[in-house]
């Protein structure tokens, strides 16, 4: 562990269950996952229990993110990347965000998507937990 860096990324004001994982060490080069298996939990879901528990029910491999890469403007003031969720009718409210500090993986999978020619959607699983209601996972070695 190098001497500036953090052990997990993410926003210290959100509860420990609720504060989204991934890490930077499954990637390479300019960010691009190491396997397909790679993958980002979002943080405070814990709000949106109800919009997560409507899209469980929805067609797992129709479900995927909504919310385009960040702008300039929004970068230059490191603004939080809030997710929603495009299903095969809607597109949902507010179901989480990226964990603080991992925003960059996320521009750039969705800028590698735009640049192929495809839709800027990251596929995601909704994963139920016993103790902590519904999470988001995005499936972002699908990008790669």
């Amino acid at each position: 562990m190098g001497l500036f860096t953090k052990s997990r990324p993410g926003d210290d004001s959100l509860p420990k269950d609720d504060r989204g994982s991934g890490s930077f060490d499954d990637y390479v080069g300019v960010l691009v996952p190491k396997n397909r298996k790679v993958t980002i939990r979002l943080a405070n879901s814990n709000p949106y229990q109800d919009e997560l528990a409507a899209l469980a029910d929805e067609n797992p491999e129709k479900i995927a993110t909504a919310t385009p890469a960040r702008t300039i403007d929004d970068e230059r003031v490191d603004a939080a990347i809030e997710i929603r969720i495009f299903s095969d009718r809607r597109v949902s409210g507010v179901v989480g965000m990226i964990p603080r500090g991992l925003e960059s993986i996320y521009d750039e999978a969705v800028r590698r998507l735009d640049g192929r020619g495809q839709p800027p959607r990251i596929p995601v699983e909704i994963v139920s937990t016993k103790k902590h209601g519904y999470r988001i996972d995005l499936l972002i070695g699908r990008t790669k």
